[in-house]
């Protein structure tokens, strides 16, 4: 657990999101274990939810950041913006992009995919996808201290990465062509 996290007090978003990410990584290890080789799909389940709620952040939090670089910052509006994707970016974004790799990593050793060419493509692109995660994490804090440097113009052109990738992702997961 961060410090950061550990100073918040208990009622805290960024410590809920915390205990329900434990919730539900534990959760998940007892249905592997209670339920053995019958897991994968109830694990694959939950894997698609973390996939959405992700993807959903990552779409979402661009956005924010268009409308944030247009608000003067110290404004009132600058402030609600920071709220919100701080929020955003602990509450759902890191929690679903941790699960997400968890159990992509557990379904492909379990289903043999790491032998698989389509798969390596798809660990490259889930890469790419968490180096967005992680750029877009600076951006939020950059914008707390009142140092964004990025164009409305630019951000409207990196809100379309994280959408790119998961078309990539999607298709190599069902097509699997090679």
């Amino acid at each position: 657990m961060s410090a950061d996290l550990a100073t918040k007090p208990a009622s805290s978003p960024a410590r809920r999101a915390a205990v329900a990410l434990g919730v539900t990584v534990a959760a998940t290890a007892g249905a592997i274990f209670a339920l053995g080789d019958a897991a994968y799909l109830w694990v694959k389940a939950v894997h698609v939810m973390a996939i959405i709620a992700w993807m959903a952040g990552m779409l979402y939090l661009p956005r924010l950041f268009i409308y944030h670089a247009e608000a003067k910052p110290g404004s009132e509006t600058s402030e609600t913006f920071k709220v919100m994707e701080r929020r955003l970016l602990e509450i759902i974004i890191n929690p679903s992009m941790v699960i997400a790799w968890v159990l992509g990593l557990w379904l492909g050793w379990k289903a043999g995919f790491f032998s698989a060419g389509w798969f390596h493509l798809k660990l490259v692109l889930a890469l790419a996808l968490s180096g967005v995660h992680g750029y877009l994490s600076a951006s939020v804090r950059r914008f707390r201290e009142d140092r964004n440097t990025v164009s409305t113009r630019t951000w409207r052109i990196l809100n379309e990465v994280p959408a790119l990738l998961m078309a990539g992702i999607v298709i190599l997961v069902i097509v699997k062509p090679f």
